[in-house]
């Protein structure tokens, strides 16, 4: 059984029992100009086409910075194909009772909607803050970014300084035969109780869990029943739950060296 906490949210929402996100007012912030490829996004949410042109950071497969481009060029399968690829990150984000924070993904995503993923997932943008690369900061500032604009967690709730970089995976995933993803995906950690408010446009529902009520939803994804992310379902698989059994002991498995390929 789904946690109290959890209230029904939508129909796949409420057969989890996860709370639906209450309406919020856009993010705002300034957008890129640069001409991008022609591809028909009329049929796509207004605000979700808007954040299409934030600059991601391009690098090759060593994750080494080779320049920047669009978001929407970084997703695009045609770029994908001849070798795109951009950084990303994903957060897992426990309260102190060391459940996991999950979200659904809005209908209005452009690239795997209504699927269930970790906390967060995002990335970090071409800019001077968000490029540092010493110890990860740029990507943990855009974590912190992203949480307020996703969840509604106040900036000063989680600081930079308070998100762990555990290590980093490299994906492809194709979410439709338009869109897909290619990323280096940095790991990040967070244990804190936060105060959440989401933005409806960005996150259908949303549950803290325990490590058996993830694996029910693992399971119902195997049996086609919900919809999870590719790097989710990835991460789950391979080192979820043998990090979340050391979350008071995670030094032992940092490992800012390798890239993990999946």
């Amino acid at each position: 059984m789904w946690h109290a906490l959890c209230a029904s949210g939508g129909a796949a929402a409420g057969r989890l029992g996860l709370r639906a996100a209450s309406p919020l007012l856009p993010v705002g912030g300034k957008r890129s100009t640069t001409a991008m490829p022609e591809v028909n996004t009329d049929h796509l949410d207004e605000q979700q086409v808007q954040l299409l042109a934030e600059m991601c950071i391009l690098i090759d497969e060593n994750d080494k910075k080779i320049g920047a481009d669009t978001k929407k060029n970084c997703h695009l399968n045609e770029n994908i194909d001849k070798g795109l690829l951009h950084r990303a990150f994903s957060v897992f984000l426990f309260n102190t009772e060391d459940k996991l924070l999950l979200q659904q993904r809005s209908d209005a995503k452009i690239t795997f909607p209504d699927c269930f993923t970790n906390t967060c997932c995002s990335h970090p943008l071409s800019t001077p803050l968000e490029l540092e690369e010493n110890n990860a900061h740029g990507v943990r500032r855009a974590a912190q970014r992203r949480l307020r604009a996703e969840l509604g967690i106040p900036l000063e709730q989680v600081t930079p300084e308070e998100i762990f970089y555990l290590t980093r995976i490299h994906y492809k995933a194709r979410s439709d035969g338009i869109w897909g993803e290619h990323e280096i995906d940095y790991i990040l950690f967070v244990r804190k109780n936060v105060t959440l408010n989401p933005d409806p446009n960005e996150i259908k529902s949303y549950c803290y869990v325990t490590q058996e009520e993830l694996k029910q939803l693992l399971g119902k994804a195997s049996k086609n029943e919900i919809k999870i992310t590719p790097w989710f379902k990835l991460i789950a698989e391979t080192f979820l739950f043998k990090w979340w059994d050391n979350l008071h002991n995670l030094n032992r498995f940092v490992d800012h060296e390798k890239i993990h390929r999946m």
